[in-house]
């Protein structure tokens, strides 16, 4: 909602602002159209030649990102705890019981009790791939630990494709912009013999496609690049609380520490409350026994 207020406002602003001033917004108008086939269609073929069908795709979903903010919510947080906490009781009461549960996720009645989490892959295998490893013995916490470190470093990275590729693109609108307003330019002298009022309409025309690069760069892709990257690096909170508790398990804490330990280091506006955690616990259990 507020990526929505802020584009209002950059509207308002800009052209509310320019007409307050005695700017004719008609001269801008006519001019857009044009201007946005050669800057807009630019912009689209360069950032198609410089990146790969998956981060085209990538970019066009994280889009969303921009008004809906991280995919993950408080509540989300609680659940993952909560299944952190189930899996890890089920490892410790029998190791063999907790095979099903890591090696059909899909079919899992623990993961189905959160099916948001189970949607997610990287999560999914997050968890599985790590508790497989402790099954089969390899349980050092330090190795571990540097292990998932490292894969959750990869994914961010992979996951931050898309960022990069909107600012690639912000960094290259206000050139494109000059581009468009030297065709302008060009065609202006092309009616060099047209009255002065003919010629003004024009070279204001021009000028549109450096306004309208400058425009889109600074107003709008650029910050959809930094929305989209902060919003990516806030979910990769969620995986690193995965890590978190996971690590804190193979040290023998009992399940109720491991979570306490995830749900100190979850980021403070999606912390849920020890209470409200301590009740989601009890829940599961009471689930777990039924």
């Amino acid at each position: 909602m507020i990526g929505i207020i802020g584009i209002i406002v950059i509207f308002v602003m800009v052209f509310g602002g320019y007409a307050l001033s005695g700017g004719h917004l008609l001269v801008v108008l006519e001019a857009i159209p044009h201007e946005m086939i050669v800057i807009g269609g630019a912009a689209v073929g360069a950032f198609l030649i410089g990146n790969d069908m998956s981060t085209v795709k990538h970019t066009v979903k994280d889009l969303g990102k921009v008004f809906k903010g991280s995919k993950w919510k408080q509540q989300d947080y609680q659940d993952l705890m909560c299944l952190l906490f189930t899996l890890i009781r089920i490892l410790r009461k029998n190791p063999a019981d907790i095979e099903p549960h890591i090696e059909n996720p899909s079919e899992s009645a623990v993961f189905g009790a959160y099916p948001k989490i189970q949607q997610d892959k990287e999560a999914v295998e997050l968890i599985c791939d790590t508790l497989r490893s402790a099954t089969m013995n390899y349980d050092d916490p330090h190795q571990v630990e540097e292990v998932l470190e490292k894969r959750i470093e990869a994914n961010l990275e992979h996951a931050l494709h898309s960022s990069h590729a909107l600012a690639a693109m912000a960094d290259g609108l206000p050139a494109l912009g000059i581009v468009a307003a030297v065709l302008g330019v060009i065609k202006t002298m092309g009616s060099i013999d047209q009255p002065p009022s003919v010629l003004g309409a024009m070279i204001g025309g021009a000028l549109v496609g450096t306004f309208m690069g400058v425009f889109l760069a600074y107003g709008l892709v650029g910050p959809f690049a930094t929305k989209v990257e902060a919003a990516i690096q806030e979910e990769q909170n969620f995986y690193n609380l995965i890590r978190e508790v996971l690590v804190a398990s193979l040290y023998s804490h009992s399940p109720n520490i491991c979570v306490e330990v995830g749900r100190q280091n979850s980021p403070g506006h999606l912390r849920p409350s020890f209470d409200d955690l301590e009740q989601a616990l009890k829940d599961a259990k009471q689930s777990i026994a039924a």
